[in-house]
């Protein structure tokens, strides 16, 4: 059998990738705010934000769990 690598920390990392499509959506929804055209749009980039803030909010549950050692918690976080 070969040896599989592991794959280093820093690419595994969901707070990166989370923080920078929050960022993203904030953006977007400032941009859609400011011009009166994309009005319809403002809706979709509040839920974007919202969603990327609520999904953070359970990365972070799930990693107090795992800490704690919860039995239903997420391993690796």
């Amino acid at each position: 059998m070969q040896k599989v690598p592991e794959i280093p920390p820093r690419l595994t990392d969901p707070r990166p990738v989370v923080a920078v499509g929050i960022g993203l959506w904030v953006i977007a929804t400032v941009v859609v705010w400011c011009v009166d055209q994309w009005s319809s749009a403002r809706p979709i980039c509040l839920m974007g934000v919202v969603t990327g803030l609520l999904a953070y909010g359970i990365f972070l549950l799930q990693r107090r769990g795992a800490r704690r050692g919860d039995k239903g918690a997420q391993k690796g976080l």
